[in-house]
C-alpha cells in the first residue's frame, strides 16, 4: 500500500495514535521513507511512523468550491 504512494499525490493515511485511537490524515504527501511519511493536512504538516500506518490510498482532488449567488 505504501509502496504504490509517491510524493505529491493527495492521500488519505489511517495511522494509530499513540493512545491506541486511529486517526486519518488527508492532504498532500511531502515526503515518504523506510521509517516515517509526511502529509501536509488540515492539522499542518504530520509525521506519521510507518508502523502505525493501518492503510493508506491515493484520493481524487478535492470538488471545486459552489458559488452562491
Amino acid at each position: 500500500m505504501l509502496n504504490r504512494l509517491d510524493p505529491g499525490m493527495r492521500v488519505v493515511v489511517r495511522y494509530i495514535l499513540p493512545t491506541g485511537q486511529a486517526t486519518d490524515a488527508l492532504g498532500p504527501l511531502v515526503s515518504i521513507d523506510e521509517r516515517e511519511l509526511v502529509v501536509d493536512g488540515k492539522r499542518g504538516l504530520e509525521t506519521i511512523p510507518r508502523g502505525a500506518v493501518v492503510a493508506a490510498r491515493e484520493v481524487p482532488p478535492p470538488p471545486a468550491s459552489r458559488r452562491r449567488g
